[in-house]
């Protein structure tokens, strides 16, 4: 029968195996996303294929987590300007490119954004995340992975400080006995190979440990310097902006609703 102890035993001897390495390495990550696209009475089903393959291909990026025991930098890939249709600019998000960089140690953490052509740095406390282990297992490559979940607060669809509870579900392996993963999730008695929640599932693809040259993690360090909260209410601000400026608007042109899950 699986218990708690068999995976405290199975870390235990993991992390001894690899205490006296100087453990580092990169995992590659992959996104994807459930869209549904709606465009107004008047685009045909042709030009909802095409954005919707637009869409789709914006929102499976690649990410890199560069690690070792204490730190970690996690950033996207170099990809391609954003998606057009015709004359059409499709925006699918806020920020450009970002940088989470953290300190499993100190926890703590600095997340180098862009919002809206305005770069930020946002320092603040890693988050301690309440999750609860699961007996189920399965392997992601060639890594055996157990199941992890959790419940947090997160913000609303409405954007106006509400929020909503939504399920985290994690797979790890103690195979790679660091405590981290993709995104803010960390935590866990193993590297997270999986992260699923709301839409999106974030899978690793491949993992290099140990590497013949050194990995060097550094801190990003451009950006207006800002805690977590207050860039939130940045953030909240802005999109009332754009939702006031887009009620105002004369009419011209397509409306097209982006839905993100089921």
């Amino acid at each position: 029968m699986f218990t708690y102890t068999k995976i405290i035993l199975l870390c235990l001897l993991s992390s001894a195996t690899l205490m006296a390495q100087d453990f580092q390495g990169i995992a590659t990550y992959k996104t994807q996303r459930k869209l549904e696209v709606k465009l107004d009475s008047t685009q045909t089903g042709g030009m909802q294929d095409e954005i919707m393959a637009m869409l789709k291909k914006q929102f499976e990026k690649t990410y890199t987590l560069r690690f070792n025991k204490e730190e970690s930098i996690y950033k996207e890939d170099e990809s391609l300007a954003p998606p057009s249709v015709g004359n059409t600019m499709v925006f699918v998000s806020f920020g450009g490119s970002e940088e989470l960089y953290k300190n499993i140690k100190s926890q703590h953490f600095v997340k180098q954004t862009d919002l809206l052509g305005r770069v930020f740095s946002i320092q603040d406390t890693l988050k301690t995340n309440a999750w609860k282990l699961h007996s189920a297992t399965k392997n992601i490559g060639e890594y055996s992975c157990y199941k992890a979940t959790l419940e947090r607060e997160v913000e609303s669809d409405l954007h106006d400080g509400s929020k909503k509870t939504e399920t985290v579900t994690a797979w790890y392996t103690l195979q790679i006995p660091v405590s981290n993963g993709p995104e803010e999730f960390q935590g866990l008695p193993g590297l997270i190979l999986e992260i699923s929640y709301d839409s999106q599932t974030i899978l690793c693809s491949k993992v290099l440990l140990n590497p013949t040259k050194p990995i060097t993690i550094k801190k990003p360090t451009k950006g207006s310097v800002v805690t977590q909260s207050e860039f939130d209410a940045i953030m909240i601000k802005k999109m009332k902006e754009m939702e006031s400026q887009y009620d105002r608007d004369d009419g011209e042109g397509q409306r097209i609703e982006v839905k993100i899950g089921n």
